[in-house]
């Protein structure tokens, strides 16, 4: 298996076990700060934007953009608690089998998932300036294209306005709709909807305009005690005003009116909440929640490109049936109490040759926060991370999440009993490690395991060495 043993994850999951390292103590409740040891937003380790999610047979499906600016495919992540994810790849959609002559050369953006009425699951996705669709007996798929080839909405339907992020909303008596539209050049778009026959790839009539005051992109309707909110995004999400406003109305097709206190979230540089948007909410055991995208941080704009991470918070309602404004948290929450990332997992200190700055030092490879990570200085071209357990100790696995899941990297993993003397594994494929989360068998005795890269011999795709999370667990008795 190509991804080494991914589908481990669930070994995670059990009784919480400390950090000395980190200084993570799971029993306790995180301070609300970016950087502090156990916090639960962001909710993936890595940059992901545009986030949809569908629950199946008691798991949960995310599919998002892979950021920077998209890739040759969408990240999907599976995860049975909310809490633990594992990366899986889709064959479709890719850039190469969602292009027409109208396509532009953007790479796969923001899809929509949902389950239609007869069981199967549709997603629509962006790339370019079309939407297309495709359909799949399961959430992992497989995925196959389900318009004969051609995108479901061409850039030429309308080439004013950005055909881009498609969203589908299922009402309670079955009927389907699907919301779209985005500004050019971070100019204000147009919100289209178009009911859908029960297929979910063919219009039932002639799609509507239905634009809200101050939409720019990123439609979201969502249902709440039989009122219609129709959510969507504003601003420009390379810098820092991108926001959630939202407007309600008498049904899926509107008309919408802008709400009196819209929009409902936005920055908050105090707090280090930067540019939340591109949502989307669903409701679980009677409570509310909003799934959105936010800065990377440290914060710094970078005009040609953008950082996302994945977060999640709780949505309310005031009495009078607006929705109350978002508190956005790096405490996170808690969807399947006392799941925990940190099951025996082994205490450990970390060190490393180099460090970008100290927001980027070794500490953060193992605090169980996915916010911050370990990055070498641009400079060494022998980057190593070393976790010490002050004893010698029985390993049976190294669990890493390394800064992209669907890149390679090829370190060189050695063990050692003393700090001097280092025994290599010699298991690894050669192909690199991919994935997320990365689990290597160690299965021997060693106080200290070390990852070492050359960045001079890496091959063309391996990624540059930089770790959310690295972490060593004892065998599974112990």
């Amino acid at each position: 298996m190509s991804r080494f043993l991914g589908s481990l994850i669930l070994l995670f999951v059990t009784t919480a076990a400390s950090s000395r390292g980190s200084g993570f103590t799971p029993d306790t409740t995180p301070p609300d700060t970016w950087d502090a040891p156990g916090a639960g937003n962001p909710i993936l380790p890595g940059t992901f934007a545009d986030p949809s999610l569908v629950r199946h047979d008691g798991k949960y499906y995310l599919y998002a953009t892979i950021d920077p600016w998209g890739a040759d495919t969408l990240g999907c992540w599976e995860s049975d608690d909310f809490k633990n994810w594992t990366f899986r790849e889709l064959a479709w959609p890719t850039k190469a089998a969602c292009t027409s002559a109208e396509s532009s050369g953007a790479m796969v953006w923001a899809p929509s998932v949902v389950r239609a009425p007869d069981g199967r699951f549709v997603m629509y996705v962006s790339v370019g300036s079309e939407v297309w669709v495709g359909t799949a007996p399961h959430p992992l798929g497989p995925w196959t294209d389900a318009n004969g080839g051609r995108p479901l909405i061409a850039r030429s339907w309308n080439p004013t306005y950005h055909m881009i992020d498609a969203e589908a909303f299922i009402d309670d008596d079955g009927s389907a709709y699907l919301y779209w539209g985005s500004g050019w050049n971070w100019t204000n778009g147009r919100c289209f909807v178009g009911k859908l026959k029960p297929d979910l790839v063919t219009f039932d009539g002639e799609p509507r305009d239905v634009t809200p005051a101050n939409y720019f992109e990123a439609p979201f309707l969502f249902k709440h005690d039989g009122r219609y909110y129709l959510t969507y995004s504003q601003g420009k999400t390379v810098t820092d005003t991108y926001q959630v406003h939202y407007a309600t109305g008498p049904g899926p097709l509107g008309p919408f009116e802008e709400a009196p206190n819209s929009p409902i979230l936005v920055t908050d540089h105090a707090r280090h909440i930067v540019s939340p948007g591109h949502h989307a909410m669903f409701e679980q055991d009677g409570r509310s929640y909003i799934l959105y995208h936010r800065h990377r941080l440290p914060y710094v704009e970078t005009p040609d490109a953008t950082f996302r991470q994945i977060c999640l918070d709780e949505l309310h309602f005031t009495a009078d049936g607006l929705m109350a404004q978002v508190e956005p948290t790096h405490r996170g929450v808690d969807l399947t109490p006392g799941a925990t990332r940190t099951a025996h997992r082994l205490d450990a200190r970390a060190t490393a040759s180099s460090a970008i700055d100290s927001i980027h030092d070794a500490a953060h490879a193992i605090d169980d926060n996915y916010a911050t990570r370990w990055a070498p200085a641009a400079d060494d071209a022998t980057p190593w991370l070393r976790l010490d357990l002050d004893s010698t100790q029985p390993i049976d696995r190294l669990v890493v999440r390394f800064e992209y899941a669907h890149r390679s990297y090829h370190p060189t993993i050695t063990t050692s009993l003393d700090g001097t003397t280092w025994h290599p594994l010699d298991h690894l494929p050669a192909e690199g490690l991919q994935g997320s989360p990365v689990i290597v068998p160690v299965n021997r005795p060693a106080r200290h395991i070390r990852l070492q890269f050359d960045t001079a011999a890496s091959d063309a795709t391996a990624a540059p060495p930089a770790i959310w999370e690295a972490a060593v667990f004892g065998p599974p008795t112990s």
